[in-house]
């Protein structure tokens, strides 16, 4: 973990004092006030990496800071994340901490592995983080998140030679609930926006698809029959449910196995009561198939008589 300095903001290192910071009004807040910071597995992946570190008290102490709001503003560009922290001395303090992007070659191969994953194109067009994200970096021989400290350039401005001062760990732990509302800048940070990662994904979901399905899903409304409905001219019928729900019959029949997907699970990791919640789901499950066999709506039913 390299740290250089640019500037001092005009404070010279013997003017450093242990002093309380000063209070922002509009301060960035963590909004966990106690316990942990990031509520989301990528947040907490995130932090557990940089206790890995074993940097110790330095953390604790910008912990503090993320949760009094002394942190100012905090932009995440490709490869660097800028941010303002107010301390004891008027002027704030200038952060900046660097992960280094990944190459053009290696996102090109992330990619590919991702493409290669239904499960991880789907959820990431989705906009969510799968939890197994991190398979198809190391599939490539590459991390995500970083994998040690020198992976880490950081620099803050003010007169504590401690890497990370607390200035630096605040911004650390907001990070975190930054990661939390957009997973992909986590991405950004390693040098792919959110709207790169999933333009490339399409591309490539597309390429492995037959000639047919790759031209069905390139088709736009130049292809839509003539008699289809148009959207905006049915909004206020939207809802109803049209003549061709009366018609509309289900004939529902017993599986062949009863309860086939519990069984094929088997037990849950959890349990209620002191029962495992596989018996409370059957027996849950027995009870909805008696009321619906007890009480079926007439619409979902077929007309049995002779």
């Amino acid at each position: 973990m390299g740290r250089w300095r640019d500037d001092y903001d005009d404070y010279e290192w013997n003017y450093y004092r242990p002093n309380q910071p000063i209070r922002v009004k509009n301060g960035i807040k963590a909004k966990s006030e106690r316990g942990e910071i990031g509520s989301t597995w990528w947040s907490k992946r995130w932090i557990k990496t940089l206790e890995s570190f074993s940097m110790g008290t330095r953390l604790t102490r910008g912990r503090s800071y993320a949760r009094q709001g002394q942190v100012i503003s905090i932009d995440i560009e490709p490869g660097i994340v800028k941010a303002k922290v107010q301390g004891s001395m008027p002027k704030p303090y200038n952060v900046k901490i660097r992960l280094k992007p990944l190459s053009d070659a290696n996102w090109d191969k992330i990619t590919d592995a991702m493409a290669s994953q239904a499960l991880f194109a789907a959820k990431l067009l989705a906009g969510e983080m799968p939890t197994n994200i991190e398979e198809a970096f190391h599939a490539v021989q590459l991390s995500l998140f970083p994998t040690a400290l020198s992976d880490l350039e950081t620099d803050c401005s003010c007169p504590d030679w401690a890497n990370p001062c607390k200035h630096i760990a605040a911004v650390y732990y907001l990070l975190a609930e930054r990661f939390d509302e957009d997973p992909f800048l986590i991405f950004k940070l390693r040098g792919r926006t959110k709207e790169q990662i999933i333009s490339t994904l399409r591309a490539k979901r597309i390429e492995t698809l037959p000639p047919e399905s790759a031209a069905s899903s390139t088709t736009n409304d130049a292809t839509r029959p003539d008699d289809a409905p148009l959207l905006e001219d049915n909004l206020d019928t939207f809802w109803q449910a049209g003549e061709g729900l009366a018609v509309f019959t289900v004939n529902p029949t017993a599986p062949r196995i009863d309860k086939a997907i519990l069984k094929r699970l088997g037990d849950a990791p959890f349990t209620g009561d002191d029962s495992n919640l596989t018996i409370l789901l059957s027996k849950a499950y027995d009870m909805v198939d008696a009321t619906i066999n007890s009480a079926t709506p007439a619409w979902l039913v077929s007309d049995r008589s002779p």
